[in-house]
């Protein structure tokens, strides 16, 4: 199953029926994959918007991924998990995994973590941010030429921060095969406008790109 489109993580929602209906409507707006994140929460609650958003999938499709916690994105039947520089390990990831699901690994601004994970079994990378982003203001930036080096690695490349409608069409240009979004996407309170939201971006990926003239 290969990382491609709109990759919508989610907000940290204490609410896990709001959360759900956000999620659907994003789905149902043609969001690729769904990455269940929220850092803050007790284990309990993550352990409880985990599996809700589990039996979602079920009925919607599209990948699911769990950030940060290998152990719960086995347990919920997720297929697979994104990590960063300071959670698990590749290897220990893979450990409670298996070799078929996915592991997506944040590469940051850095090729050659990038060129690490994949050696290690990463099955995608992630870059940013790209864009200023209101979700994470003081993050490292990523040159965007990083984007078509990064396809010399031969696995799905994803984009992140700051991205929205009217510049998710630069990073697919430049090379990556997804855009992951957090605030473009679930930053509305009605989920008939996260729906929307969602069907814009993924309108503005497939827009063909204005042809350039000398």
């Amino acid at each position: 199953m290969r990382m491609r489109g709109l990759y919508a993580i989610t907000p940290e929602v204490d609410d896990t029926a709001l959360l759900c209906a956000k999620v659907a409507a994003a789905l149902e707006g043609g969001v690729a994959a769904i990455q269940y994140r929220n850092k803050h929460a007790p284990a309990s609650v993550r352990e409880t918007q985990a599996f809700a958003l589990a039996r979602l999938h079920a009925a919607r499709g599209a990948l699911y991924i769990v950030n940060d916690d290998p152990a719960l994105a086995a347990n919920v039947g997720a297929d697979g998990v994104h990590i960063g520089e300071d959670d698990a390990s590749i290897v220990s990831a893979r450990e409670l995994l298996g070799p078929e699901r996915i592991i997506g690994v944040s590469c940051y601004n850095d090729f050659v973590r990038a060129q690490a994970a994949v050696d290690a079994g990463a099955d995608y990378v992630a870059f940013g941010s790209f864009f200023a982003s209101p979700t994470k203001p003081d993050a490292r930036r990523a040159d965007i030429a990083l984007l078509q080096r990064a396809r010399a690695l031969d696995v799905p490349i994803v984009a992140i921060g700051g991205i929205d409608a009217d510049n998710a069409r630069v990073v697919i240009d430049a090379g990556a095969d997804a855009v992951a979004v957090i605030q473009a996407v679930f930053g509305h309170g009605d989920p008939a406008d996260v729906k929307a939201a969602a069907e814009a971006i993924v309108a503005s990926m497939t827009m063909r790109s204005p042809r350039r003239t000398s």
